[in-house]
């Protein structure tokens, strides 16, 4: 079992930054894919940006050039900057560990116009 627990969420005016946290715990290696992804309401979930071993961030064209996704031992950040209203949802940590996916309670992200 992995557990994740997500922290950083916040109310944010546009233009601002923030930095969103996931401390993995259980049975999880470096070795294993982690990232973040969200949920605007009415919406589907959506990757944001993943991270494996070799430490490169791969990210969806919407966070390109403003978000930054890093990894140490067990934990996983997000830094965003140059925030948008539409960046504005639940963001969801996730590891994939065996052949499973693992997700985070979520934290919300809202980005006030």
């Amino acid at each position: 079992q992995v557990q994740l627990v997500e922290s950083g969420g916040g109310v944010v005016q546009a233009g601002g930054s923030l930095r969103l946290s996931c401390a993995a715990s259980g049975s999880i290696f470096s070795s294993n894919l982690m990232g973040w992804y969200r949920q605007a309401p009415g919406k589907q979930r959506e990757r944001v940006a993943v991270i494996g071993s070799g430490g490169n961030g791969n990210y969806a064209d919407s966070a390109k050039g403003r978000f930054t996704i890093s990894r140490a031992k067990n934990t996983v950040l997000l830094q965003m900057n140059s925030l948008k209203p539409e960046d504005t949802g639940v963001y969801y940590c996730y590891a994939y560990v065996l052949r499973s996916a693992f997700w985070g309670q979520g934290t919300q992200v809202t980005v006030s116009s």
